[in-house]
């Protein structure tokens, strides 16, 4: 595999967007085949074979453009597919998601951590792993929350709506009067929803995703398997949906617009200058594919 093919990214929709930033961020210089499977999605509320199943098609999919190493970025991908496209694909590097309960339980003064979640993630056992390994010892209590209609909103272009103002209102108000003072973004696309939490809640929550640590996990792995792109320039990016490319595209141009140019905008990080000529394209160009 040569170095200078292109790094796959897969979700099941648009949230992996948000791992797509953080990679760019960390590995400007790779050519990226973005795959968001929004004919199927929500994961989070099909069956474990389901998952399993849509995974390794989009992992196929990705590999037969010739991708050198696959992001899963979504986590209940992740928590059900991970292992079976890992056996299926040995010689491909396969990344995957893992909550970011470890950060929050170091970061934590209350004692008290919340994870928003879909029901899929929730219903697998890598999240209770993580919370039995770093928040048991730790002494943190850690409470769940979970909403099957969050990833609908981000997916229809509604991340600060209303109705998802009123919902995170809904789930999130009782982890606030619990004492929990951060909380784990268990999905790729709720980094996205950001701003309406902040506007909701105000600096209750310290808001932590695990896009930029598997950005980074993902170039020490390229670099141990000498698969790092050595070109200067930016790498591009290709976007591929499995559903209506025009449904989704004004959504994916006003969540990938550089940061303050956009109110969709919500992955939480403070203000950067573009990365030189890595300008994703508005509204992106993308790509109908079959998995």
């Amino acid at each position: 595999m040569s170095s200078e093919a292109p790094l796959g990214v897969f979700d099941s929709g648009v949230g992996g967007l948000s791992v797509l930033a953080e990679v760019r961020r960390e590995l400007p210089g790779e050519d990226v085949l973005y795959l968001a499977d929004t004919a199927h999605l929500p994961y989070g509320e099909r069956s474990d074979g389901d998952v399993r199943e849509l995974t390794a098609r989009a992992v196929a999919a990705l590999r037969a453009r010739g991708a050198k190493a696959v992001v899963v970025a979504c986590n209940t991908a992740s928590a059900f597919g991970l292992a079976h496209v890992r056996a299926a694909h040995p010689d491909l590097p396969i990344l995957g998601l893992v909550p970011a309960v470890k950060p929050a339980v170091q970061a934590t003064r209350s004692g008290v951590v919340g994870v928003l979640a879909t029901p899929g993630t929730l219903r697998g056992t890598l999240l209770s792993d993580v919370i039995r390994e770093w928040a048991g010892p730790a002494g943190v209590q850690v409470l769940k929350a979970l909403s099957t209609e969050l990833v609908p909103l981000v997916e229809a272009g509604q991340a600060q709506g209303a109705r998802t103002r009123a919902v995170l209102r809904e789930v999130l108000t009782p982890l606030a009067d619990a004492g929990a003072d951060q909380l784990v973004l268990g999905c790729t696309h709720y980094p996205f929803l950001a701003p309406a939490i902040r506007a909701e809640f105000g600096g209750t929550f310290g808001l932590l995703d695990s896009g930029a640590a598997v950005a980074r996990h993902t170039r020490r792995v390229l670099e141990r398997a000498g698969l790092l792109a050595a070109r200067p320039q930016a790498g591009q990016v290709r976007y591929f949906v499995t559903g209506d490319p025009q449904r989704a595209a004004p959504v994916m141009a006003a969540l990938l617009a550089p940061e303050g140019q956009s109110g969709q905008n919500g992955r939480g990080h403070p203000p950067q200058d573009p990365l030189p000529g890595a300008a994703l394209p508005t509204p992106p160009r993308i790509e109908p594919i079959q998995t």
